[in-house]
């Protein structure tokens, strides 16, 4: 299988972690994110909610990345950024905006 053909856990974790690249990929991406309670837009929104709040940087850049791709705007995750702040925590919010912008810049 090529690089490409990959997914981006596998491409990450593959030969290190197989089962868990599996159950990503099966459970939390093929089941989760496709259940049909929330859009795909919406489940971004929550995620990048949650990991701002829980301050998990490194995976926070990849679900920027998808929000965008899932059709949130760069407005919006900044306006949803900002009112974290007032739950989240200041530095969280900080270093998550620092995150969207060096994505949204290259």
């Amino acid at each position: 299988m090529t690089d490409q053909a990959k997914t981006r856990a596998q491409q990450l974790l593959g030969d290190t972690a197989p089962e868990l690249v599996r159950l990503t990929d099966d459970v939390l991406f093929g089941q989760v994110w496709a259940g049909p309670g929330l859009s795909r837009r919406d489940r971004s929104l929550v995620t990048v909610a949650a990991l701002t709040s829980l301050y998990r940087t490194e995976q926070l850049r990849s679900h920027l990345r998808l929000a965008l791709e899932n059709g949130l705007s760069k407005d919006e995750l900044v306006a949803a950024i900002t009112h974290l702040a007032f739950y989240a925590g200041w530095p969280n919010a900080m270093s998550a905006i620092t995150e969207l912008k060096k994505i949204t810049e290259e």
